[in-house]
């Protein structure tokens, strides 16, 4: 193991890793803002949207965001539109992750009683205050862990997107293991990096979780 060499270059990774959690975070916010209206919409059953968003979900999850990424980065253009390298980015990791959050969504929002709209009806409350007081709290508890399964599944969706010339932990592995031949030690910090980004995030999702099911079942 070259340690100077891992000193020399940490710097990279360093500044590769901030890349990736921008574009992660500003994917993540987004897709669960989209993922939520989505969610609503289809809760809700409105008429012609929901059919939409269906078709907007199945499309999202069945093609690879690198597909999707090489269509925004070099198809796009032939039609006049260009988008930075990071705007691509940002597009296509919302594009993925909103489908993802709205099943969450929707799942957490299914999963409460329909007893609950009744009780909350019967003490005057309008269906706007329902949903906002009494539906979506249980259903955001709901939908915890799968929306913390998703927010890892992004950030690990990252790693491809120096496919279109960012320079984020994955274009900086390979660029030092292309030019000086040190696999071991570029994997090494690529896995060290990604290990800081995710284990925190895991760390949290877990307290979480287990204070939920407590919160919920008592156990």
């Amino acid at each position: 193991m070259d340690w100077s060499f891992i000193q020399q270059y940490a710097p990279m990774y360093v500044e590769a890793a901030g890349l990736t959690l921008r574009i992660g975070i500003a994917g993540i916010v987004l897709s669960c803002i989209l993922g939520l209206l989505c969610a609503a919409v289809q809760y809700e059953k409105v008429p012609v949207l929901r059919r939409i968003i269906g078709a907007y979900i199945e499309l999202s999850r069945n093609t690879p965001l690198l597909v999707q990424l090489f269509f925004l980065y070099f198809g796009l253009p032939k039609l006049g539109i260009r988008i930075s390298p990071e705007g691509c980015a940002v597009i296509g990791l919302t594009f993925l992750g909103s489908s993802y959050m709205a099943e969450a969504f929707r799942s957490g929002l299914e999963s409460v009683d329909l007893i609950q709209w009744e009780s909350a009806q019967s003490l005057g409350l309008t269906r706007r205050q329902t949903m906002r007081y009494v539906i979506l709290p249980q259903a955001m508890a709901t939908s915890v862990p799968p929306l913390c399964a998703n927010v890892i599944f992004l950030i690990k969706e990252t790693s491809i997107f120096s496919a279109i010339a960012l320079a984020d932990l994955m274009y900086v592995a390979k660029d030092l293991i292309g030019l000086y031949y040190k696999t071991t030690e570029s994997l090494g910090m690529l896995v060290t990096s990604y290990l800081i980004i995710l284990l925190p995030i895991s760390i949290v999702a877990s307290i979480l979780e287990r204070r939920l099911r407590y919160a919920g079942f008592g156990d």
